[in-house]
């Protein structure tokens, strides 16, 4: 593959121009700045690729882990994909429907810009699943704790909910399908409308119900897994899961209609989210059992999340994220 630089102005122009006349797929677009557009071509740019890969980043670099994902991207033994970088929406669903908008790709496969791929057949077994099973329309990957990962983050990742999943022998229908790694068919993609735009959380829960409500599979991949950490400190991660609460909040106050419950494994269904009175007695069954089993990191996760949600609950605007 190409190295990955920046599109001249009048290219970069040119492809925020295309993506918003093609976004006619996007259910629920709201206007914003344009974002940075970079592609990188597959090996013969004059024939479409089967894959796009999709990176949303903030910045650019993510303290140099968006530059280690190309450095992995570019080892893969499947080498037929395009790469298409978002640089400068933080609404992550904008990001990724700007880029679908133009991606050549029939598979879509969303990447954050901090994930690490966890061998170098990745894409090789995730495009196996999608050509052995039409029914298929998403696959997703496990999260793997890598031996190299600090001790604060792997006992952080075993101990929190989603933060980690198994690894699968055979294609496993599962509700942890997620954005870090997560490949779906363009034409369910625009048929669904693609990305929900508005929120600021809950867009895998989203994504997977409404592949699931026109009749598709969502699966997990077997014998294929990336690295998706938490930050290295636990005041890093416990700034995180308070922006979760804040995000949370903002979702629950003004679209709670989006508000989707989620699993903590494979193989169980997401069930009704229920009333915030039903979320909140579930949060608090949360505590008690991170108490008994003396999981503090856990618990002050719980915390910290519920910090955040209460202050989201109180201060926030329609237009604060």
């Amino acid at each position: 593959m190409r190295p990955m630089a920046a599109l001249p102005a009048d290219a970069t122009t040119q492809a925020a121009a295309a993506a918003a006349m093609r976004r006619t797929f996007v259910r629920y677009m709201r206007e914003g700045p344009p974002p940075r557009i970079r592609v990188i071509p597959g090996s013969d740019p004059a024939v479409p690729p089967p894959v796009t890969v999709i990176i949303p980043t903030v910045d650019g670099t993510r303290g140099g882990n968006l530059g280690r994902l190309l450095d992995d991207l570019r080892r893969q033994t499947f080498a037929r994909f395009e790469i298409v970088v978002v640089e400068g929406d933080r609404r992550q669903g904008r990001a990724i429907n700007t880029a679908a908008a133009i991606a050549r790709g029939d598979i879509l496969v969303t990447m954050d810009d901090d994930t690490r791929l966890g061998h170098d057949d990745l894409l090789e077994r995730i495009t196996g699943v999608f050509s052995a099973d039409p029914s298929i329309g998403i696959a997703g990957v496990s999260n793997v704790i890598p031996p190299d990962a600090s001790w604060i983050v792997r006992r952080a990742m075993r101990e929190l909910p989603r933060r980690s999943s198994k690894l699968v022998d055979t294609v496993t229908d599962s509700d942890m399908a997620e954005h870090p790694c997560l490949a779906i068919r363009k034409d369910v993609f625009y048929r669904i409308g693609g990305e929900h735009e508005w929120i600021p959380r809950g867009l895998d829960p989203y994504l997977r119900q409404e592949v699931r409500r026109i009749g598709y599979r969502v699966v997990v991949t077997p014998h294929a897994w990336i690295h998706h950490l938490l930050p290295s400190t636990l005041r890093g991660i416990l700034r995180q899961y308070f922006r979760n609460g804040v995000g949370a909040a903002y979702v629950a106050r003004f679209y709670p209609e989006f508000v989707i419950d989620q699993t903590l494994d494979h193989r169980a269904r997401p069930r009704a989210a229920g009333s915030r009175l039903t979320r909140a007695v579930r949060y608090l069954g949360r505590f008690a059992g991170a108490v008994v089993t003396m999981q503090w990191i856990y618990l002050a996760t719980l915390a910290s999340y519920a910090a955040g949600y209460v202050w989201g609950m109180r201060r926030l605007r329609e237009d604060s994220l």
